[in-house]
Formats: structure tokens, sequence, C-alpha cells
């Protein structure tokens, strides 16, 4: 799989996200580590994340036989831990079945983690063999949330058109 230059379109249909030589680098910086550090079940993803200040930080999957920490949470934790205020960017990559380090989407729950320190940061995705940039909250629309933290009033469902 290659970085692309291109970008796919989001929910926006005129929202369009250029690869820039600043998300090559972080791509680069994931697969470094993912090279160094890889083990088929303790390290299997590498994540690089960019900071609001311009910074890469690393984080690295850690695993065992009952619990898995994800790459891009303990890349998380390192920007935190340096004071961080936003992230700008973030990738995560995996190796594929000839061990070359490949850009992989994020689970489930590192798309909520990522979602909830900022909707605008950006995410390389694999899109189906070519690599793109998206917001989080493309990936994540409608993010987990209590109901005592929206800001609006939720109806209860109900069938039939809906009220004027």
């Amino acid at each position: 799989m290659y970085v692309t230059q291109t970008a796919r379109r989001g929910p926006d249909p005129d929202a369009t996200y250029e690869l820039s030589s600043a998300d090559v680098e972080l791509y680069e910086a994931a697969r470094r580590l993912l090279i160094t550090a890889h083990h088929s079940e303790n390290h299997r993803v590498a994540a690089a994340m960019r900071g609001g200040s311009g910074t890469i930080y690393l984080g690295l999957h850690i695993g065992s036989k009952r619990i898995n920490v994800c790459a891009e949470s303990s890349a998380l934790a390192n920007a935190r831990i340096a004071q961080e205020d936003t992230i700008h960017s973030v990738v995560a990559v995996s190796m594929d079945g000839s061990s070359e380090p490949q850009v992989t989407n994020p689970c489930g729950l590192c798309r909520e983690l990522l979602r909830s320190y900022g909707a605008e940061t950006f995410v390389l995705v694999d899109a189906e063999g070519e690599v793109e940039k998206v917001r989080i909250k493309e990936l994540l629309p409608y993010p987990w949330m209590r109901a005592t933290e929206t800001e609006w009033e939720t109806r209860p469902p109900r069938s039939g058109p809906p009220d004027t």
C-alpha cells in the first residue's frame, strides 16, 4: 500500500483532505517503530500522532493473553504527558502478510477515544488499498455520550412521520 496524494470525500461532499509531506512523515515514524519493535503477539501495531505543537508522539500496541492496549492510546498518553493541548493527526500501522507495515484503521475503541480528544483530528486510513485522510468525526459521526452530556433533548423513538 502506498501513501497517495488524494483523499476520500467525507460526509460533506465538498470536503477533500490532501495528504501532505507531514502526513507521510507521520506514517514513516510509525512504520520505523513497527519494524523495530514488531512482535506477532505483544507488539502488533505502532502509531504516530502529531500534536498541535508539531511534535510527533509514538505509541506501541502492548498485548498479553488477557489484555491489549492499542498503539493509538499509548501515543495519545505520550502526547498528553507532554502537555499537548490538541492532536492534529494520527496514523496506525500493522504488518501485512509479507511483513511490511501498512496503514490500518483505528478500532472502535480508538475511534471513541480519539474523538473525545478532538473531533477535528485527522486520521490516515486504509480506504480499500489507498491511504486517505479523514477527520475522526467522519469515522465516528455519532460519538458515545451520556444523556446528561448532550446539548439537546432526545425524544423517544416512534413510528410514523416526524412532528412538525
